[in-house]
């Protein structure tokens, strides 16, 4: 017998994801749209997004918590580059202080969104995780912040004769509860954000820990504790203390990002300059940290405190540059013709892209092709009604944008009320000329390019990257333009 799909009370916003966006989504809705419902689907047992679901040794942001975290929440942690309990708890005490939690359906996942033109809403399918049972809820609104990567498989290259290996291979992604690793021979295969952070988190335990890079990835030595809170803190509070961090660090951010755009030689010189102070004489510095492309076209990796040249300094860590010819039995064999011995493989080898963390909205049953739409001040996306999304910046910290984006969604929200509007939905022009919307070359990045949608070439179709340009924008700029087509409230929707 099929049971009756049971419907939830609708809602004017339906938040699809209980992460660091969707949290800071549900603030501005509670504080600038106090009359306004929402509730947040999260398909989890908890909130935190990447910072529930990463457990692998020494995780933590790559960028100071002063700009990854709220603007209106100080960070009063000791540590500006944070682990990630410490983020989780963070989020999870801005959701608790501004009664958020209540708002949340856990264990619950999207598997349908359709648009209802007639009704003016989304009819939003879930499932519950535990009992497998579907409701379904009705919404004027979306807004995603489910992510961007599949939560339930991380990327690994299909390695040549991985299966002879007679050791443990892990991904970061999943790493198991109770995995021990101690006097071991660690593999840790990337040279990425995860990869520079579990080299040095490692080495406590582990015999030796060796990171296998393809290719070198530009590293920076960043202090562990930020100089301005540190001193300010004491004197003035942590309220005034975040506040000048935040700015100072918004601002070097953008400095260093315009350098390495504008001077990518210099750059590089100074880059390696800052390695080579920080590695023991006549290190190959030029074969290690040395990647053939430019500084900030691919992210560049922070290495709080120096951990990362710390231990290769003291020869409890190793960097090999080379390509896997093959799996053995008890290792890897190189191009070169190097064998490393192995007990343990860390594949750290990347994210798989999955846009809108799966969703893929409908409208009155024919599904959207994202490829085809484009997005609207980075935030809407064209021809789709009510439908708001959470991209941030890959320049500098991620949510730097999604904070912004989210007071602009809550001003578009206000207009609306106020005029009686019931729909917005972006128009863009058929023969505009369009490209990618993330210009970045990280390989999860270009590996699913093509599934994303699109960005134009001029305002309001851009993605900003450049934070002051994107407050005259998204904060302080008109929420009214006539690439938005508004819909008046139907008399019996």
């Amino acid at each position: 017998m099929t049971r009756e799909r049971q419907s939830l009370t609708p809602v004017d916003v339906l938040i699809i994801g209980a992460g660091v966006s969707g949290i800071g989504a549900a603030y501005h809705l509670h504080k600038r749209c106090p009359t306004l419902t929402y509730t947040i689907i999260e398909a989890r047992a908890d909130l935190g997004g990447t910072w529930d679901l990463f457990k692998y040794p020494g995780i933590r942001s790559d960028s100071d918590l002063y700009t990854f975290g709220y603007d209106f929440k100080p960070w009063v942690g000791e540590k500006a580059i944070a682990d990630g309990p410490s983020i989780k708890a963070y989020i999870a005490e801005t959701a608790r202080e501004n009664g958020i939690e209540q708002k949340i359906r856990f264990q619950h996942r999207v598997v349908d969104t359709n648009w209802l033109t007639a009704r003016q809403c989304w009819e939003v399918t879930l499932r519950e995780e535990v009992t497998g049972q579907e409701l379904s809820i009705e919404a004027r609104w979306l807004f995603n912040a489910a992510g961007y990567y599949r939560y339930d498989q991380g990327f690994t290259p299909d390695f040549p004769d991985l299966a002879l290996f007679q050791g443990q291979v892990v991904h970061p992604q999943h790493w198991p509860e109770n995995l021990d690793y101690s006097g071991k021979r660690v593999v840790v295969i990337g040279s990425g954000a995860t990869a520079v952070t579990l080299v040095p988190a490692m080495t406590d335990k582990a015999a030796h820990v060796t990171m296998l890079q393809r290719t070198p990835t530009y590293v920076l030595p960043v202090p562990s504790k930020d100089p301005i809170a540190r001193r300010i803190r004491p004197l003035l509070g942590d309220k005034i203390a975040h506040s000048m961090a935040r700015r100072f660090n918004i601002a070097k951010q953008r400095w260093v990002f315009s350098f390495c755009q504008r001077y990518p030689n210099a750059a590089r010189r100074l880059i390696r300059k800052m390695n080579t102070k920080m590695l023991p004489a006549n290190y190959p510095v030029d074969v290690h940290f040395n990647p053939p492309y430019n500084p900030w076209e691919q992210r560049m990796c922070a290495v709080p405190g120096g951990d990362l040249f710390q231990v290769l300094g003291n020869g409890k860590a190793s960097i090999i540059t080379d390509q896997i010819e093959r799996f053995t039995a008890s290792g890897i064999q190189l191009r070169c013709g190097e064998h490393i011995e192995a007990d343990l493989v860390i594949t750290a080898t990347g994210l798989n892209l999955l846009p809108l963390g799966g969703i893929r909205p409908k409208i009155d049953g024919q599904e959207v092709r994202l490829s085809e739409r484009v997005t609207y001040k980075g935030m809407l996306l064209s021809d789709v009604p009510n439908f708001a999304i959470a991209v941030g910046y890959t320049s500098s910290s991620w949510t730097l944008k999604i904070g912004l984006l989210c007071e602009h969604f809550t001003r578009l929200l206000s207009y609306m009320d106020e005029r009686g509007y019931a729909v917005c939905t972006p128009k863009a022009d058929p023969t505009m000329e369009t490209e990618p919307l993330l210009n970045f070359g990280a390989g999860y990045v270009q590996r699913s390019v093509s599934e994303l949608p699109r960005q134009g070439k001029a305002y309001p179709w851009t993605m900003s990257w450049n934070y002051a340009a994107d407050v005259k924008i998204l904060r302080n700029g008109e929420v009214d333009h006539p690439a938005l087509q508004f819909q008046a409230k139907a008399v019996n929707p």
